[in-house]
């Protein structure tokens, strides 16, 4: 390819990989088999390497990916959490071991330990306790988890015993166990719930709950793999790692020092026969340099360590023949193509249908119906396919192509830039979107309606009894008992739950709407900053891009989804049926104890810049909340003030001054409020 495909292909590759990337470590949801993300990594890792003038500081090679929550508050790592290079056959490995001997100029010690798949988390110890727990972040940055880490047993809140620094460092991998996994997921599905999708994913979402009572309740575990700190108590890795065992941390037992590539093949080989013995899951090997002098001299890449690697289990895989394509439409419009395949064995369970994800995945496979196709379970348990065995198409197969019209209701499909997928626009009139939408909206985290399930929503809709949500709160027991499976007190049960319904919170019925981009957590700030329905209906795209969280794309959304002439028909009926489409008082004004503070900042739209010595930024972002302010992030015409600290930047400081909006120091703004 030319230059100018190739800066095509890096930009498709780059929004592909941070789609994935958002997936994997923010939502836990990987969309993809790591062998697949790690092809994408490395096709556009090769393009870079051949016209380096396309490299970006921006682009996924040149960072690790980032599960920061706007939940918790984020500090900085002391040592940044890097991800491993990864190694994938013997050939590899060898060159590996060649580059570390060549720096060590002689014979080298490696430490092999099982790469655990689990959630990776830095401790901070100081004088003995446990300070602070971090997840990996963005690497440099990681969100606070203490609380959480706290609940589980296997991490000790204090430790004891010989050559126990002042401060230190110790890196692990939160783990939920097989039995565990399965427990959860039994009760998730008895609840109505989905299930997760493996172990990890269980463990990453649990450690990222708000309430720590229910991540004591899921049995995390945490097996820990690397020491850090000024006052190592040894000089190589392996001796650190039995000296933190002592103290008690939980290190894997058959951790093993190797002295040349042909060992740790031996090991790799071994584990890879044995990793379903054990009680958790593990992808791989990670092969560390024991000694640490030596791992400073070989030093870092941007994104790795150069002593360290990560010696990748090929996923089981299996070959089966594509029978078909079909296509599925989402409540968004997301339009995925599925494959529907010959069934076959795979990992425990029979494999009829693997996703496809979009049109650039299916070029990429080049797929033809009757191929005979290669099909791992990504996070073993999610079917993709990964290839095609050429040798085995015939020349009358036909070449898979995505469908220009939706199935559902022959709209022409679009694809709006820098997204993967292509959506339906008929929004209001494509079956599947409406009672994709009725699906979402009665859902357990947003109405919570019960008794009503996929199949019951189809019939309504079918029968023509609802053609929107809004329609739910007409139905009567009568309409519904003529329904398949429904008795009278079946539909009268259901019937009660809607009505029970209005008590739902105001923010869950932001998140119940379904507006693109919005989820719970943004449905949460919005419930923040925009006391009722009719204050968010009027947000223009500036004041809503001054909110910390809301970016282009989501106020873009908000604002086409208002636009729309039925949403608003809709949300005023809902305003009848007596919905919570305003913030209770209480909540809007929980925290503030007079009404002081509620009548200075109610409706004002404030900026924090500079450092400050009474509280935190955080704080006084909680502050202006609590007090009926809204906290903004960027200046604009509608900025009441800028409470403004010390070492504000001067370019915000002219926009300020240009713009005629106020400044309050830290010491004006307290005695604002009735704090000074």
């Amino acid at each position: 390819m030319d230059r100018t495909e190739a800066s095509e292909r890096i930009e498709r590759l780059r929004r592909e990989i941070e789609t994935h990337n958002h997936s994997y470590y923010v939502l836990s949801k990987p969309l993809i088999s790591d062998s697949e993300f790690d092809q994408l990594m490395n096709e556009l890792e090769a393009l870079e390497k051949k016209y380096p003038d396309l490299l970006t500081p921006d682009s996924p090679t040149q960072r690790v990916g980032s599960d920061l929550t706007p939940e918790f508050i984020q500090y900085e790592h002391k040592y940044p959490m890097l991800s491993l290079g990864n190694i994938y056959n013997e050939e590899e490995l060898k060159a590996f071991c060649n580059r570390i001997e060549k720096i060590a100029g002689g014979p080298v010690e490696y430490v092999c330990e099982l790469k655990f798949d689990g959630v990776s988390i830095s401790l901070n110890y100081r004088n003995n306790s446990l300070f602070m727990a971090l997840t990996r972040g963005d690497g440099k940055t990681g969100d606070d988890v203490t609380r959480n880490i706290r609940t589980i047993k296997s991490i000790p809140l204090r430790v004891s015993g010989d050559n126990i620094p002042a401060d230190f460092v110790i890196r692990g991998e939160v783990l939920m166990s097989r039995p565990v996994f399965d427990r959860l997921n039994r009760e998730r599905i008895q609840a109505g719930l989905p299930a997760f999708a493996n172990p990890r994913n269980a463990a990453s979402g649990t450690l990222k709950l708000l309430d720590p009572k229910i991540v004591a309740s899921r049995r995390l575990d945490c097996m820990f793999y690397f020491l850090l700190g000024e006052d190592s108590p040894w000089e190589t890795h392996y001796q650190n790692l039995k000296q933190a065992a002592e103290w008690g941390f939980k290190i894997f037992e058959g951790i093993r020092i190797c002295r040349n590539s042909d060992e740790i093949m031996d090991f790799v080989k071994k584990w890879d026969e044995s990793r379903n013995d054990l009680t958790y899951d593990i992808d791989g090997i990670v092969i560390k340099v024991n000694s640490l002098a030596l791992q400073q001299k070989a030093g870092f890449t941007a994104k790795s360590p150069r002593w360290a690697g990560a010696f990748k289990f090929r996923a089981e895989q299996v070959t089966t023949r594509l029978l078909s394509v079909s296509f599925q439409v989402g409540r968004t419009g997301a339009v995925t193509p599925v494959a529907n395949l010959e069934p076959v064995f795979l990992a425990g369970s029979t494999v009829r249908r693997a996703s496809l994800h979009n049109a650039d995945q299916i070029e990429i496979l080049d797929l033809y119906i009757n191929d005979m196709v290669y099909v791992e379970k990504g996070g073993e348990i999610i079917p993709k396919i990964t290839g095609v065995d050429l040798s085995e198409r015939d020349k009358n197969n036909i070449k898979v192509t995505f469908i220009t019209n939706c199935p559902e209701c022959g709209t022409t499909l679009t694809r709006n830039e820098g997204e993967a997928n292509h959506f339906c626009p008929n929004y209001l009139h494509c079956p599947p979107q409406i009672t994709g939408r009725i699906e979402h909206f009665i859902s357990r985290r947003a109405m919570a309606v019960e008794g009503l399930g996929e199949e019951t929503v189809e019939l309504l809709f079918n029968r023509g009894l609802i053609r929107n949500f809004a329609d739910l709160y007409e139905l009567n027991a009568g309409q519904l008992v003529p329904l398949e499976r429904l008795g009278e007190k079946s539909a009268q049960n259901i019937i009660n739950s809607i009505r029970e319904s209005v008590g739902v919170p105001y923010h869950r019925v932001i998140f119940a709407l379904g507006i693109r981009h919005v989820g719970e957590t943004t449905a949460r700030t919005i419930a923040r900053n925009f006391r009722n329905i009719d204050e968010l209906m009027n947000a223009d795209f500036e004041t809503l891009t001054g909110i910390r969280e809301i970016g282009p794309r989501i106020a873009s959304s908000i604002i086409s989804y208002f636009r729309d002439d039925e949403n608003i028909d809709i949300i005023q009926r809902l305003k009848l049926f007596g919905l919570n489409l305003q913030e209770e008082e209480q909540e809007a004004r929980e925290g503030t104890q007079t009404g002081t503070k509620e009548a200075v900042l109610d409706g004002k739209s404030i900026v924090i810049s500079g450092v400050f010595r009474r509280h935190s930024r955080e704080e006084y972002r909680e502050i202006i909340e609590k007090s009926g302010g809204k906290n903004v992030t960027s200046l604009s015409s509608n900025t009441s003030f800028i409470l403004a600290g010390e070492k504000m930047g001067p370019s915000k400081r002219e926009k300020a001054e240009s713009l005629g909006i106020p400044l309050i120091s830290e010491k004006e703004f307290l005695e604002l409020i009735g704090e000074e």
